[in-house]
């Protein structure tokens, strides 16, 4: 199948943008979603009827309900699911305030969760689909100041990675993107900063030359994107997990060593503990 369906979250910038126009841009159609629904004008300008433009908060169950049935309405299928919709959450543990951090669970995880629960039975009916969940590097090992960021999306990877054994029966795909640094409005605008604590600025200090201190290429373009997601989801056996980008391929495994060290070096704890 050439022609694909998709729908995608968080159309509006960044990432979702870029997949949005990469998949129209090779003539396959779109229905994507943002809060503010004129983000999606431009597009809609250049591919027509190609686009479905709706306006969609992805907290809000019941009309994320209804647009995924807007989108059978309009295209008579759903091939591709992408749950891009998301902001960071920067902040010490100590420094967020719970309704910032629920509000995060709320787009973050809750947001996923509530689309790939309204799609699932159109996917199980159709027997194919893919679901794309768009995690981060910061989906599978933490950095201080995220730690509410981080959380959310440990929480989506679980769930992602059961949802997957669950459904690979039906014919339905799973993936996991992983990436890192790019250069979108993901730490700007889009971002909500706690009240910070005068106690954490020395950390913030470390954290903030820990960042400087990274090589440039570490750093992605967000143009690269698009082609690698359609090269992802045209995929015969698209991975579980993937990552975007040159840095998690760096961090992840110097990560999961030292997890495997300790975790060794500890062993007989373990054991004991077995009775």
């Amino acid at each position: 199948m050439t022609d694909k369906i998709w729908f995608i979250t968080g159309a509006g910038r960044g990432f979702g943008r870029r997949f949005a126009e990469a998949a129209l841009s090779r003539g396959d159609r779109v229905a994507a979603t943002a809060r503010d629904v004129d983000s999606l004008s431009e597009m809609e300008a250049t591919f027509g009827d190609a686009l479905l433009p709706i306006r969609l908060d992805v907290s809000d169950r019941s009309a994320v309900d209804g647009a995924i049935q807007a989108t059978v309405d309009r295209f008579g299928r759903i091939d591709v699911v992408v749950n891009n919709a998301g902001y960071g959450l920067f902040g010490m543990i100590e420094e967020l305030d719970e309704a910032q951090l629920r509000h995060q669970f709320e787009v973050n995880f809750f947001g996923a969760f509530h689309v790939t629960q309204a799609v699932l039975p159109i996917l199980r009916a159709q027997r194919s689909g893919h679901i794309v969940q768009i995690s981060t590097v910061g989906g599978v090992v933490s950095f201080p100041g995220l730690g509410g960021y981080n959380a959310s999306k440990w929480a989506l990877e679980g769930l992602s990675d059961a949802l997957a054994q669950e459904v690979s029966g039906f014919g339905i795909d799973v993936t996991l993107v992983e990436p890192a640094g790019y250069d979108t409005d993901w730490a700007g605008s889009s971002a909500i900063h706690a009240s910070p604590i005068t106690a954490y600025d020395q950390v913030r200090e470390e954290i903030a030359a820990g960042w400087s201190s990274q090589p440039a290429e570490w750093y992605g373009k967000p143009d690269a994107v698009g082609e690698a997601m359609l090269e992802l989801v045209d995929s015969e056996r698209p991975p579980l997990r993937v990552f975007f980008g040159i840095a998690p391929t760096v961090m992840v495994p110097q990560v999961y060593a030292a997890r495997l060290a300790e975790w060794k070096s500890w062993e007989a704890l373990s054991h004991k503990a077995n009775g």
